[in-house]
This record gives C-alpha cells, structure tokens and sequence, in this order.
C-alpha cells in the first residue's frame, strides 16, 4: 500500500501581518483503484493477465430484445456497474447471501477493505472462473492465481489476492485507463459498486456474486439464460429502489470475428 504527500498552504495571523505557513497531509492512496465501467478496459485487462482472446467483454446497450441480439453469443456471464441507493450495510441486508450457497458455483471470494476498491476485478473473476468453457494458461497471472486456489476458501482467495503484487499492479495500470478520470483516493468519490451473474454449477439457476455479501445469492431458474435472467434481476432491483439508474451491464462473451 502506497501514501501520497499533498502540501497545502495554511495562513496564520499574527497582529498586523500575515504569514504563510505549510503543512503536509498524509493522503493514503487507493490499494487497488477504482475500474472505469468500459469494455474495451475490462478486455484488455483480462486478455494483459492470461484471459484467451477467443473471449472478451461486450456491453448490454439495452434491454429490449432489437439489442440483446446484437451481443455475441453465448453469454457466459454478466457484470454490472450499480450504484446502491442507501448503505452499503443497509442494501446487503436486503439479500445477504449465505455461506451454504459456496458449494453452488466453482468459484466464489470476499472482498476486504485491503481490497478496497477491486469489485471490478473480483466481479471478473467471478465471471470467468464460473464458466465451464474458459480456460486459462497456467503460467499466465490469471492462471496461476486459479491454480493455486483452486481448493482455497472464500476467505483464503481474498487473502491471496491481497498479497499477489503482481496482479495488483497491472490491475493499477488499467485503472488508470478510460475517460474518465482516475480517482486514486478518497472513497466518498466511488459511487458505483461492481457485481456479478452466473449460472450455478447446473447451468440452471441464476446466481449473484458480490464479494461484500455472506455468500453466493441463489436467484431464480432462468433455464441457462444468464443474460435475461440478469436483466430481469436487475430490473427487480430498479423497481424496488434498491440501486438507481446509473447502472452499466457488461457480457462475458466469446470475441467476435
């Protein structure tokens, strides 16, 4: 974890003059900075750490069926960039999620305060990791992070990414990648939240992914339909005031040609 210096000015008066004085403020910069929802960011991000480029990150541009059929088939997974209305406490506790769902889905991790602002990154993994039909090169940092939790629990996974400076590295590089501009620090700037849908291990059950959650959230049986079960989730929780309409949906999904 790295700290920042800022130095700014302060006045001090005393009688008739003024003089100026400094102080230094000790400014402790995001671990793991936040991601711009972008798909061509989240591609090359995942493709940079061993992600096969038979498959990439595409965008949801809306819920009518005219554009869901433009988005490559088959939908593996879905990640989308929310922001919560109320706390984070209070919107968790309308669905905690339950540690008896671990052994529903192949991969699930927590997300810690050293992992401050990774939700982008975990959501990914989330996706990736739950899809039967990706693979990754065991040698690539994607890869070797798999590998060496494949048995690992939740916890254990978050604690492994803690440490991995490798990945976070990289990962700060794309943070600082996008349009928008980069926040590096102070938390009250981030809005938005990053999660994830899957198929549970049956292909049948739609599944949300949060790592700030107790544990998977099993949802409906969306006939392996990742993509419209998500949506209709997502829908949910517009209609409740759960999040706003500041919201993103990205796919993972195999590239096109």
């Amino acid at each position: 974890m790295s700290n920042a210096n800022e130095t700014k000015p302060t006045t001090i008066e005393s009688n008739d003059s003024t003089t100026t004085a400094t102080t230094t403020t000790t400014i402790k910069k995001f671990s793991w900075p936040p991601l711009e929802s972008n798909p061509e960011v989240f591609t090359t991000y995942l493709q940079s750490i061993g992600l096969p480029t038979t498959f990439s990150i595409g965008e949801v541009f809306g819920f009518d069926e005219d554009l869901l059929a433009f988005i490559p088939q088959p939908v593996l997974g879905i990640i989308v960039c929310l922001e919560r209305l109320g706390s984070k406490s209070q919107y968790n506790s309308l669905n905690t999620g339950s540690p008896e769902n671990y052994d529903k889905v192949s991969y699930y991790m927590h997300q810690s305060k050293v992992l401050d602002n990774a939700c982008g990154i975990i959501a990914c993994l989330h996706a990736v990791f739950n899809s039967p039909v990706v693979s990754t090169d065991p040698c690539s940092v994607l890869g070797k992070y798999r590998l060496e939790n494949e048995n690992t629990t939740p916890t254990e996974k978050c604690k492994s990414l803690e440490s991995n400076t490798e990945f976070q590295n990289i990962h700060k590089t794309h943070a600082s990648r996008g349009q928008s501009r980069t926040i590096t620090s102070d938390q009250s700037k981030v809005k938005h939240h990053f999660i994830a849908y899957v198929l549970d291990k049956e292909g049948k059950r739609l599944v949300e992914l949060d790592g700030t959650k107790a544990g998977p959230v099993l949802l409906e049986d969306c006939g392996g339909d990742v993509l419209r079960g998500s949506i209709r989730e997502v829908k949910g929780k517009l209609e409740r005031g759960e999040i706003s309409h500041s919201l993103s949906m990205m796919t993972l999904n195999l590239s096109q040609d």
